[in-house]
């Protein structure tokens, strides 16, 4: 092979293209975000809890991006599906996700082989908001107080049943919970979503379950649902004739409601700050916050840090009872 010389100014064109071809690089790495449609994986079907809070947030943070929020659902597994997913995307804030406190909390005490590790697969954006959960009843069961529901069930061990949304799902362990904390037993029913198990509590499929209060509210209204007990803090404004699990007696830690915002891991923490600052001016929307009143939802916009310190909380308080209960999903 023969080596002919490079003459002056090919030489001084290769050292000019090279020198271009470094800043070109660098203006594609520093391009401003968002460049494009931002795509807001959800980790439940449609008219779940989190799908109506993606779907209220997303026009608010859209105005504040500069780019359309599209809300993008990717149900099933427990959650496993949206965050398997967004854990394989690049991390570049332009595909991010809404999840509840399942996914980062309780699923990797209920999974052996769980495909995903909350604390290196993500990044924490947003807290987003908090919801409370409330123990109903079918109208068909006869059931009409919290009393009554515990002395059935412990005089016919086993017999009542309730629904949930999924094995290892919200639902079905703060019903678990329940049960640990008054000596009952129930049976287990769980659905594929919370509309399909709530229904199966209004048509005596299944006597009971302890299901987000928004979804449950207009049921309750309707004479289609009993309510027993808010798994809350606090009473509902809704229901303020209501009383918690506490005041009635029982002694059972609050079942966590709260959505986070998260992306794969590695996002530019500039990308991160803009995110955050969307969520919190989304938050304080008057008509999001109308919204997501009469939903009962609580906005809890804060920092990554508010995600960490949760999940370390409620891990502890959910991780130790799942794994003291030896509850598993295969």
């Amino acid at each position: 092979m023969t080596t002919r010389p490079i003459g002056r100014r090919a030489l001084a064109a290769t050292a000019l293209g090279a020198g271009l071809a470094v800043p070109a690089g660098r203006a594609l790495a520093q391009a401003p975000f968002p460049s494009q449609p931002i795509r807001l994986i959800v980790s439940q079907a449609a008219g779940s809890n989190t799908d109506v809070v993606a779907r209220l947030m997303a026009e608010p943070m859209a105005r504040k991006l500069g780019q359309p929020v599209v809300v993008e659902n990717r149900a099933g597994a427990n959650g496993v599906i949206a965050t398997t997913y967004i854990k394989q995307q690049r991390p570049d804030g332009h595909t991010i996700a809404l999840v509840g406190v399942s996914l980062l909390t309780f699923n990797p005490y209920l999974y052996s082989n769980l495909p995903y590790d909350p604390a290196k697969d993500f990044t924490f954006i947003a807290p987003v908001s908090d919801t409370p959960f409330i123990l109903v009843v079918s109208p068909k069961s006869g059931i009409t107080s919290l009393q009554a529901f515990i002395e059935r069930a412990k005089a016919q061990p086993g017999r009542l049943t309730f629904s949930s949304a999924g094995i290892g799902n919200s639902t079905h362990l703060a019903t678990e919970m329940l049960a640990d904390r008054t000596g009952i037993q129930l049976t287990h029913v769980p659905y594929a979503g919370t509309s399909q198990a709530l229904t199966a509590v209004m048509t005596g499929e299944v006597d009971a379950m302890i299901s987000v209060l928004g979804n449950a509210l207009p049921q309750i209204r309707n004479g289609a649902l009993v309510p027993l007990a808010t798994v809350a803090a606090a009473r509902s404004r809704d229901l303020p004739d209501l009383p918690t699990l506490v005041e009635a007696g029982v002694n059972a830690p609050v079942m966590p409601g709260w959505l986070a915002l998260i992306g794969p891991a590695g996002m530019p923490e500039s990308v991160v700050t803009l995110l955050n600052t969307a969520v919190h001016e989304a938050m304080s929307d008057p008509a999001l916050m109308q919204n997501m009143t009469a939903s009962n939802i609580v906005p809890i916009p804060g920092s990554a840090d508010d995600i960490r310190r949760r999940v370390a909380r409620d891990g502890e308080i959910w991780g130790g009872f799942i794994k003291a209960k030896n509850l598993r999903v295969e």
